[in-house]
Formats: structure tokens, sequence, C-alpha cells
């Protein structure tokens, strides 16, 4: 008996391979030259070739030596500037956002005219206002507030140069990024499912103890990869507080081109720098959502 075709009525063979073999060729394809330049990330070999380019360029080089010592001398300023401001900008965020996720209206409305308001501000101008309006009405203010103390010759009078540029520069970028944080922890307040929620509420927790014990261990489990991404974004707006005179790189860098005129060469070392700072904690960033998801792919 035969088919339309002609052909034989038998079974057809198939191109099926065996379980074993089929897993043996996957395995060869997945080790296949191509497989393998598909996987490379290709802009990190070039952020590589760049980064050893221009370390062997340094290296090699006195004038690069000389320059890489006098900026380098502010790299411990970038950084405990960029982790002291991060620090209270998350304290300052998650006040914020638990109070925009409040359903107490005024405690909404505060926060949400707050974030509102310096959301829409330039970086750099929160820094001037806070450095030159802030600081003063922030003195004048403590002054009052100690008046007694001050006439009763118990207490001094704070001066605004009390304050120095530092202070204010991490104060500036503090409310600066704890809007920004603020949203970060709304949005991952709202992601938790609501389901959980009731199921906390039907436990006989109270709203504090169901943020606290349900909801915030969550959400900020869910927003850790953008409170990361924040990081590498205020090491990177540290660089404003050169404007006022801190002595971090890019300020030295600033003084150091001024006095040389190596403008190349000195801004080279700058970006360098912050390269090396920004790339690292934007693969570690990486490594962090990978495991994320990784984790929720085997708690499914």
């Amino acid at each position: 008996m035969t088919d339309k075709e002609g052909r034989g009525s038998q079974p057809r063979p198939t191109s099926r391979a065996p379980a074993g073999q089929s897993a043996e060729g996957a395995a060869k394809s997945a080790a296949s030259p191509a497989a393998l330049l598909s996987r490379v990330p290709w802009w990190l070999v070039a952020l590589a070739g760049l980064g050893i380019f221009a370390a062997v360029s340094f290296s090699s080089s006195a004038g690069y030596k000389v320059i890489i010592a006098a900026v380098a001398g502010g790299l411990g300023v970038t950084i405990s500037v960029s982790i002291i401001a991060y620090a209270c900008s998350i304290l300052l965020g998650l006040g914020l956002g638990l109070m925009r996720s409040s359903p107490f209206r005024p405690a909404k409305e505060v926060a949400t005219f707050y974030i509102e308001l310096v959301r829409g501000l330039p970086m750099l101008v929160i820094l001037y206002y806070i450095a030159f309006v802030g600081a003063p009405a922030l003195a004048s203010a403590l002054n009052w507030m100690l008046a007694p103390l001050i006439r009763a010759g118990v207490a001094q009078a704070i001066q605004v140069r009390s304050l120095d540029f530092t202070t204010r520069a991490v104060l500036a970028l503090t409310l600066g990024y704890g809007a920004f944080i603020a949203e970060i922890f709304r949005a991952g307040i709202e992601s938790v499912d609501k389901g959980q929620v009731e199921a906390a509420y039907a436990l006989g927790m109270s709203r504090r103890q169901a943020m606290l014990r349900v909801i915030l261990p969550q959400a900020i489990r869910n927003v850790l990869p953008a409170l990361a991404n924040e990081f590498v974004a205020i090491i990177k707006d540290s660089a404003l507080v050169s404007i006022l005179g801190v002595q971090d790189i890019t300020q030295l860098g600033k003084v150091y081109a001024a006095s040389t005129f190596l403008f190349f060469e000195t801004y080279n070392a700058v970006a360098f720098f912050y390269l090396i700072l920004t790339v690292s904690l934007s693969l570690l960033v990486r490594g962090l959502e990978r495991k994320m998801k990784e984790g929720k792919r085997y708690a499914r």
C-alpha cells in the first residue's frame, strides 16, 4: 500500500537522535566557537582593552606618573563623600518613601511636595543653594534656637564658616538623591503582592508590623539593583563638589591642569579614575541582578 506520492506506507525514519546523543550534540553546539563568541560581552572587552592601554601608557610615561600621584590624592575624598551621602540619602529616601506610601494624607502630601520639588531641580542648583543659601539659613536658625544659651554665655554663636564645604556638599547630595531614592522605595513597596499584605492583616498584624515584617523585606530585595545603580550615579555626581573647592579627584585635576597646562593628560587621568570606580560597580550590579533573577527562578 502506497500513499499519494507513491511512497510506501512504512514508518518514516525520523531525524530525532537518542536522548544521550541530542544532549551531547547540544553541548557541542554550545561549546562551538560561534556560540562562545556570541556570549562574549564585547563592550566589556573594549573597555578592558582601553583600560590596559591607559594603564600601560600611564606606567611608561614619567609625566603621567606625576599626574596620577597628584590626582590620586582626591580619591579618598571622592569615595568618602559618595559613601556618606549615599548612606544618608538611603535613610532619607526610606523615610520619604514610607511617607509617600502612607494612608495618612498629610504625611503623603508633604513627602510628595518634597520629592517633586527636588526632582525638578538640577543637582548643580541644589548644590549652590545648599552651600550659599541653606548653610547660612541653618546657622541663623540654630543661633535663634540657642539664643538664651548664647546670651547666658553657655554656648557660642555658630558661624557659617563652621560648616565646611565638604559638609555642605554631602548635605546637598543627600537632599537631592534622597528624593530619587524615595521613589525607588515607593515603587518597591507597591511591587509587593497585595495578597501577602492581606494575609499579614489576616494574621492579626498591624500596618506597622506588616510593613516591617512582610512588605519592607520584599520591597528592599526588589529594589536592590536600582539602589546600587544610584550609588554609581552619586559617584559620578560627586564631581560637582569640585565647584565648591572640595579637594576631590576633579578639583585636584583642575588645579594641576591649570598650573601645568597639561589638560589632555590630566583629564585622561581623571576620567580613568572615574571609569575604574563606575565600571567595577556596574559589573557588581549586573552580577547582583543575575543572582536575583536566578533566585526568583529557583523559588518558582
